[in-house]
């Protein structure tokens, strides 16, 4: 059954939104005697919280009628909405499917797994997750170093994914088919294999040999092959993941003129080849910092651009001590505005478990996906969907928070705020949806807006303040009284 938000909205004030777990479960959907919605009045708000030092966990709040209001006062905050200004299409936000998530999963009790199926992958019960990531052979992530060739194998004839359908492959089945056999799932390189390599090693850094060029834009099409034989459906790539970063674990350095001449003189040619020339082809696939110079320099060359779908980047570059760097995405979509951008990767920070109840954990994704959002991003993807208590398994130590961790020696599955914060733009924003113009009138609060294809507009307002804040929903000429408490994000459902 389809999901419908509009039922959704008359049936969860009825039903309540938690479950005995403490997650968000909505009632399905139920329709009049004569098979019409039931549905909200019209002119009518509902209003989804998550709050801290509360139990609001994207729990139905309150509803408020629309009124005529003309010019509003400067002393009158308002957050505005504009339907008719429409903005880019949305794909859809979602999580990676790793190593470390599959084995994790395939360590805690069937009951709990149908639970985090559920509440990640159905658009009633759980926060409705379409868009995913998974890697290409290991990443840091996995619990050891692998690939699918023998060592020195060029040929690739020993290409094969047993080693994924331990763990890895039952995990990303089970998750397309709670989420109704649909999921859209790009895949990532960590490191060629280490012959390819001029370090002759998986792990801190080195390139790509040239003379293996070939044989590695092949790897990624037999990739391709293999899981979409095992049922997974490949919708697209990324070049290399964090290709400036000589990381500890799984890296490969390209240079922007480098990772343009590979796209352009074999992977884009190889896929087409080999029939797989309608994956989308994502690149960079780094932080927002050396973006730009990095996407002129490769869309700036039309031979590589035709091979382009889209420019993915991530959030790691506030951890040298700046800031988010949201204008340089925004440059992109204005010089590009036929290529697409995707938000590939981030994760809150390096794993503490004194701090998996720290608010700013699931701030930190709201304030990031508000503003991608507003400067273009059409999805939106989390790292690890998936961890256990010591935030891995990682083979070098790199351990980190995800928005659940799974306590593996009781089965339990613990839930952070991030969890909820990322649920109110992904449980109520449907693929398919346009962004529409919205901005507050106060800097207190952050916004985005979106209109879903079933007409139903979701508008995300987040609060970091310290204080409530009272303010105005504002949609062509009518308002709507709302009140955010404070260090919390509300979805906004008309």
């Amino acid at each position: 059954m389809k999901f419908n938000r509009r039922d959704f909205l008359a049936s969860a004030a009825a039903t309540g939104l938690l479950t005995q777990t403490g997650l968000p479960a909505v009632a399905r959907p139920r329709t009049s005697e004569d098979g019409t919605s039931s549905v909200s009045k019209p002119g009518e708000v509902s209003i989804f919280t998550t709050s801290k030092d509360s139990d609001k966990r994207m729990s139905l709040t309150g509803k408020a009628a629309f009124a005529p209001m003309a010019q509003p006062l400067e002393t009158q905050f308002c957050v505005f909405v504009e339907p008719k200004q429409n903005f880019q299409t949305f794909i859809g936000i979602g999580a990676a499917l790793t190593d470390s998530a599959a084995e994790t999963f395939a360590k805690i009790p069937k009951a709990k797994q149908d639970e985090f199926l559920e509440k990640h992958f159905d658009k009633e019960k759980g926060i409705g997750y379409r868009f995913v990531r998974t890697n290409i052979h290991s990443c840091d992530f996995s619990s050891g170093s692998y690939t699918y060739v023998d060592e020195g194998d060029k040929e690739l004839k020993t290409f094969n994914v047993e080693h994924d359908r331990k763990y890895r492959i039952p995990f990303i089945k089970n998750c397309i088919t709670r989420a109704g056999g649909k999921l859209t799932l790009f895949a990532s390189p960590w490191s060629p294999p280490a012959f390819m390599k001029t370090t002759g090693n998986m792990l801190k850094g080195g390139k790509l040999k040239e003379d293996h060029a070939a044989s590695w834009a092949m790897y990624f099409a037999k990739f391709i092959k293999a899981y979409e034989k095992e049922g997974i459906p490949v919708w697209g790539l990324t070049v290399q993941n964090e290709p400036m970063a000589t990381q500890t674990w799984e890296s490969c350095i390209y240079s922007a003129e480098e990772e343009r001449d590979f796209l352009k003189n074999h992977l884009g040619p190889t896929l087409k080849k080999e029939g797989l020339g309608d994956r989308k082809i994502i690149v960079w696939d780094h932080n927002r910092d050396l973006i730009n110079q990095r996407v002129n320099t490769i869309l700036g060359d039309p031979e590589a651009a035709k091979y382009a779908w889209g420019v993915g980047f991530h959030w790691y570059e506030p951890w040298t001590g700046g800031e988010m760097m949201f204008d340089n995405v925004a440059m992109v979509n204005r010089a590009y505005p036929d290529k697409h951008l995707v938000f590939t990767e981030g994760c809150a920070d390096s794993f503490n478990a004194a701090k998996l109840d720290d608010w700013t954990l699931g701030e930190r994704y709201a304030h990031s996906m508000v503003n991608d959002f507003n400067r273009g991003t059409v999805a939106w993807t989390d790292w690890n969907i998936l961890l256990d208590e010591k935030g891995g398994p990682n083979h070098v130590g790199n351990f980190c928070f995800a928005p659940v961790h799974a306590d593996t020696k009781t089965g339990e599955l613990i839930y952070t705020n991030s969890y909820f914060y990322i649920g109110h733009f992904s449980k109520f924003i449907e693929p398919g949806a346009k962004r529409v113009a919205c901005s507050p009138s106060r800097s207190a609060l952050e916004s985005t807006a979106f209109r879903n294809p079933d007409g139903t507009l979701s508008v995300v307002v987040l609060n970091t303040g310290e204080k409530e804040i009272p303010y105005y929903l504002w949609i062509e000429g009518n308002a709507a009284e709302v009140t955010i408490p404070a260090r919390s994000i509300q979805t906004l459902v008309v």
